[in-house]
């Protein structure tokens, strides 16, 4: 391809500078969101199914979820640094660049992925313990983590994939294979586990074939010059050296949020540890339902990434500002209204996946006490992303550390030896509202350094 736009990419990227914001973020959110939305359902799938097993298995669930948090953290370091960087290079017009950075993200993540997949399984038995498996669900966790290990090079790829295929305004393409993934997990799930009476195995390997497919169809997005930025190997070595420093340095926020998360959920899988299985279960389902509701704010503010990234790129602040506010009013409307819900059904909801009585309650306590603060959660997502899409990796990082790291892991010393399984429950909760009060600050002193930025280039163009 020349370095020459196409006109399909220049009329894409003339509507991502001049539509509507409200229509603009949505046609390119509700992709972004869908995509989301499946694979936190088939996620919840094989909670719910894998609960089906027993309180053991349903806990070996929340372990493994912390080994997916870490391979995830990885692929999303590279996949949100090169989007935002490919977004904003294609702003500039910079398109051998994009082509740059868009393999050299893509190779690192399948040598990354792969040496997580070898470390993981010839250490399999002490990850597992270091992750919080308590030794009546060891056995399961050691089951269902080996295939998720394997998938890890395909996993981390898929991730930087689809940021590449969303960073250019082409979310649909990337939906298709995250949805199609999804949904094929979601049939195979029970099929596995109890028509071919695999156990909790089958939900494994029903994962590691879901993964596989959606890997391929993305590829293929970009095998078939769906994507303007290129995947070349012979650009990865050459071009390693300069673009991976920059890709590293705006991935960085997101290495921390999901890197964090992992370790926050390992911590938390310990502390719930001590009050038994059904504890540790409570919380994984916890744990599950909410990453369904978070789906929905990270879906919007992928939707609102590259058209930040874009505009900022081309300067044009007034629509970074214009879209930042229609997702944090948008997300606040949405989560507070499933929040609502979560708080009013929490047991019957938690009830769904594991008929257990000490379950139900671990998890229907810990849902309401979540739900309260979902008001906030807006602020904190959209504050994170308009940092790394406009290329502050700083303010993300830092912000992106807080709400599973800076202030979780003091408050995971703290609360429980306090007030005991309700100091569990009230962690993640309490861990939000800091975040919030830290991260409004930072969005305001942003905002009006942008304004009179954008009043300099104003009085530039008028002299």
């Amino acid at each position: 391809m020349s370095d020459s736009p196409s006109h399909s990419n220049e009329s894409r990227f003339s509507a991502i500078l001049e539509a509507p914001i409200p229509g603009l973020i949505t046609r390119l959110a509700i992709p972004t969101v869908i995509s989301m939305l499946v694979t936190s359902i088939y996620n919840m799938a094989d909670t719910f199914f894998v609960s089906q097993l027993g309180t053991s298995a349903s806990g070996a669930v929340g372990i493994v979820f912390s080994l997916m948090a870490i391979i995830q953290a990885v692929g999303f370091m590279l996949g949100m640094g090169a989007g935002s960087l490919v977004s904003r290079n294609l702003g500039a017009g910079k398109i051998e660049d994009a082509h740059c950075i868009a393999s050299v993200a893509f190779f690192s993540a399948l040598a990354g992925g792969s040496l997580i997949a070898l470390g993981g399984l010839i250490f399999s038995d002490t990850l597992m313990s270091v992750l919080g498996a308590t030794p009546t669900i060891l056995p399961y966790a050691e089951a269902y983590g080996h295939y998720i290990l394997l998938g890890a090079p395909v996993m981390c790829s898929s991730f930087v994939l689809n940021n590449l295929l969303r960073s250019q305004g082409r979310a649909a393409l990337s939906m298709v294979g995250l949805t199609i993934g999804g949904l094929l997990n979601i049939i195979l799930d029970p099929i596995f586990i109890f028509g071919l009476k695999m156990g909790i195995t089958g939900a494994a390997i029903a994962t590691l074939t879901s993964q596989c497919v959606s890997f391929l169809l993305l590829l293929l997005m970009f095998l078939r010059g769906k994507s303007t930025a290129q995947l070349r190997f012979s650009l990865f070595l050459p071009q390693f050296g300069h673009w991976f420093p920059h890709i590293l340095k705006i991935g960085l926020p997101s290495l921390s949020r999901q890197g964090l998360a992992a370790l926050s959920t390992v911590a938390l899988n310990v502390q719930a540890g001590v009050y038994g299985d059904a504890a540790v279960a409570g919380m994984s389902i916890t744990g599950r339902i909410f990453m369904f509701v978070l789906a929905i704010m990270v879906g919007l503010g992928q939707g609102f990434q590259p058209v930040a990234g874009f505009c900022y790129g081309a300067r044009r602040y007034d629509r970074v500002k214009k879209a930042y506010l229609f997702i944090l009013s948008v997300g606040f409307v949405i989560l507070t209204v499933m929040g609502l819900v979560l708080f009013i059904w929490a047991p019957e909801i938690v009830g769904l996946f594991r008929k257990d009585s000490e379950v139900i309650e671990v998890g229907a306590a810990a849902i309401r006490y979540q739900s309260l603060l979902m008001p906030l959660v807006p602020l904190v997502v959209s504050g994170n992303m308009l940092f790394q899409s406009t290329g502050h990796a700083a303010r993300a990082t830092l912000l992106s550390s807080c709400r599973q790291g800076l202030f979780f892991f003091p408050l995971v010393f703290i609360l429980p030896k306090l007030f005991g399984l309700a100091g569990v429950e009230v962690l993640q909760p309490v861990a939000d509202f800091f975040t919030a009060l830290l991260s409004f600050p930072f969005i305001v002193a942003f905002f009006k350094q942008m304004t009179r930025e954008g009043e300099g280039l104003s009085k530039l163009k008028q002299t």
